[in-house]
């Protein structure tokens, strides 16, 4: 293979994927009709600029575990697709990308993704593992401060009406209330996705630090860390620490349970 075509295919490897930019669109117009009124019932809307932007967070979540690998010392991560933002070159798109919405659409918490396939043995030194977990779960952080701090500072709370139509009147704009509702995945997602739980990036962050026999004692329990972390939130007292943990986050920014209420209530427009 030439130079020139080593750049160009290393140009193909890192090219934003159409179906994100399509996600990007749909996420953009969703929020302009929120914030226009356009249409009237924002409902609609309001799930169409939740559900894309979930997605969005789910792909440069991985972007962030891909993108760290790459600089980590795994020069595979390109050829697998991972740098496209496209989500249908993750390992699995079942766990990583549509249970995650299902759930959203559940009006569950931020599942956590976790789909792309890290050749672990070119990475060198403790430190540079611990880092590639923490980037997901940083992505959505961010995102998650992006949110709420403009929710706080009331840059949307000027819309024309909180009485939507065929419902009830709202406490805050339909804008704010999907931001919050957006927010509070990224902030769940977040919490659960730092778990020292084997399975989710918290217990990807301190793997490295652990001895070789702690390693082999967590081993034989590493497939169901995940599941015993969502059957715990089943339970009534566990899912209300939890959420209430949540919340805790979304108050420091000033976003309280009200704004969140408003976004849950607008994206469910198909129960009322």
């Amino acid at each position: 293979m030439t130079f020139a075509e080593t750049r160009r295919a290393r140009s193909e490897d890192r090219r934003i994927s159409p179906v994100f930019w399509v996600l990007l669109a749909v996420l953009g117009t969703s929020g302009w009709a929120v914030w226009s009124g356009y249409g009237g019932d924002p409902g609609v809307g309001v799930f169409l600029f939740v559900i894309s932007g979930w997605m969005v967070s789910l792909c440069l979540h991985e972007y962030g575990h891909a993108r760290t690998a790459l600089h980590g010392g795994d020069t595979t991560i390109g050829a697998k697709g991972y740098l496209t933002l496209n989500p249908l070159k993750y390992t699995n798109v079942l766990f990583s990308f549509v249970l995650p919405v299902v759930f959203v659409i559940m009006g569950g918490i931020g599942l956590p993704g976790g789909a792309v396939y890290i050749e672990r043995h070119r990475i060198r030194g403790r430190l540079r593992h611990s880092l590639i977990s923490a980037a997901g779960p940083l992505v959505n952080v961010v995102f998650a401060a992006v949110l709420l701090t403009v929710v706080g500072a009331g840059w949307f709370e000027a819309q024309q009406s909180h009485a939507y139509q065929d419902g009830p009147p709202m406490l805050h704009s339909a804008m704010s209330g999907a931001l919050a509702y957006l927010a509070m995945f990224q902030v769940s997602a977040a919490l659960l996705n730092l778990l020292p739980v084997p399975g989710l990036d918290g217990y990807g962050i301190v793997e490295p630090w652990l001895s070789p026999g702690a390693k082999r004692a967590v081993e034989p329990f590493a497939p169901y860390g995940m599941l015993a972390v969502f059957a715990l939130l089943w339970q009534p007292q566990v899912n209300r620490f939890f959420f209430d943990a949540v919340y805790a986050v979304t108050g420091l920014f000033g976003v309280g349970t009200d704004y969140i209420a408003t976004g849950e209530y607008l994206f469910r427009f198909w129960s009322h």
